[in-house]
């Protein structure tokens, strides 16, 4: 559309971006809303300070895969991705509902993928169908994705051995599974995620693995050597989970973390995609929505 620029991000566009976003995703949540489920509500001035937070450190990280689409000061259309060493990752992406198709989420994308190069690519997509054509035609796989929610049975926890809390210092090895695991390490990321939730890892000799909990309880990035550890690890945040919990990013690769939560007591449900270019689908592997 005549007048609208996209360019690279700037830390004065956080605040409009974020009111984009949370309109965005309000829009998507309220047209993919499940029969019986609760109403979509705009995000909490809590959830935005985190939206922001998280955004600021992903320009800082790495500016150059930070764009938007700027209609003079209002921010219509946002693109955050992120090169680390050999992957590149979209961690979000939109444009406003009353300006789509218009050929603005096509710049914005073309804007990322130069910046992502010849690298392998990973992100989590929803149904949208104009964005996943858009991804389809960029040559991305797009593999279904389920989540599972509900509330723990506590009487099926099983006791789970040989996990402690870890740190910074295992960040070198925590690397060398991503690569393994997923062909790149995520780098500054862990720093950031370890500021902002409980990491919990196996160092088992040749069966090493990671998850990071949030406040809530839930899973938000796990990695293992094997399924095994995977579904400890699992288990680990369920007995950690509070009230309603939710497990998402599992693609059938990764059918282990089904099998777990079916056995705590979780319902099945289908989540968009993860899409992925250049590479297999990770396993055991459970993706972040913002970091994958």
């Amino acid at each position: 559309m005549d007048g609208v620029a996209v360019r690279l991000m700037r830390a004065d566009d956080l605040a409009s971006a974020e009111r984009a976003s949370d309109e965005v995703f309000l829009d998507s949540d309220r047209r993919d809303r499940r029969v019986n489920a609760p109403e979509p509500e705009p995000r909490s001035e809590k959830a935005a300070k985190r939206w922001v937070d998280r955004m600021r450190y992903l320009l800082d990280a790495d500016p150059q895969g930070c764009w938007v689409a700027a209609d003079g000061e209002r921010i219509v259309g946002f693109a955050i991705s992120q090169n680390r060493d050999r992957l590149w990752y979209l961690a979000t992406y939109g444009v406003l509902p009353g300006l789509q198709g218009h050929g603005i989420g096509k710049r914005l994308l073309d804007a990322v993928l130069t910046h992502a190069g010849d690298r392998q690519g990973m992100f989590s997509s929803s149904v949208h169908p104009g964005a996943t054509r858009r991804y389809r035609l960029a040559g991305f796989s797009l593999h279904p994705q389920m989540r599972m929610v509900g509330t723990v049975d506590r009487s099926a926890l099983p006791t789970v051995t040989g996990l402690s809390d870890g740190s910074a210092a295992d960040f070198d090895w925590m690397d060398r599974l991503d690569q393994q695991v997923r062909g790149a390490g995520h780098g500054s990321d862990h720093q950031y995620l370890l500021n902002n939730h409980r990491l919990v890892v196996s160092r088992v000799k040749d069966k090493p693995g990671y998850v990071y909990i949030d406040d809530r309880g839930r899973p938000h990035l796990l990695a293992a050597a094997d399924r095994r550890t995977a579904a400890d690890l699992l288990w680990e945040a369920l007995a950690a989970a509070q009230e309603d919990t939710l497990v998402n990013c599992i693609t059938i690769a990764n059918e282990w973390a089904v099998d777990v939560s079916l056995a705590a007591g979780l319902d099945i449900g289908q989540e968009g995609y993860l899409a992925v270019r250049g590479m297999p689908t990770p396993a055991p592997y459970l993706a972040s929505g913002q970091f994958l």
